[in-house]
């Protein structure tokens, strides 16, 4: 599967931005999808991840409450929608896949990533 990471830039602080990742392949409806994101001179972190099913979400602490994930499998894509946004969420966020059912939070895990798009956030 290919991922195709769109829709980072720059938001002022408190603004919203949803990113997008669309997937090519037949069989984006039975992987898990997930969200991370690496800030500059940082390791990359989890923020989110979805089942297959989309019944199940998951989120780091640090954006609980104000990040959503979810997806649309009829057309192949998964969307993190971004609010009350802060300068520290400043970062690539990159999409990736496990077909295999996993939706934690060890980027190891998964297989598949896409290329990253950039969110700026201004204070």
């Amino acid at each position: 599967v290919q991922l195709q990471a769109s829709g980072g830039g720059l938001v002022q602080a408190g603004g919203s931005l949803r990113v997008s990742c669309a997937a090519s392949g037949r069989t984006f409806s039975s992987y898990s999808m997930g969200w991370f994101r690496q800030a500059p001179g940082k390791e990359r972190e989890f923020v989110a991840a979805i089942t297959w099913s989309g019944h199940s979400t998951f989120y780091a602490d640090s954006v609980k409450g104000r990040f959503t994930i979810s997806r649309d499998n009829a057309k192949n894509t998964v969307y993190l929608q971004m609010n009350s946004l802060k300068p520290e969420d400043t970062a690539v966020y990159y999409c990736a896949a496990n077909p295999r059912g996993y939706s934690g939070t060890s980027y190891e895990r998964y297989d598949y990533w896409g290329q990253g798009t950039l969110v700026t956030v201004s204070s």
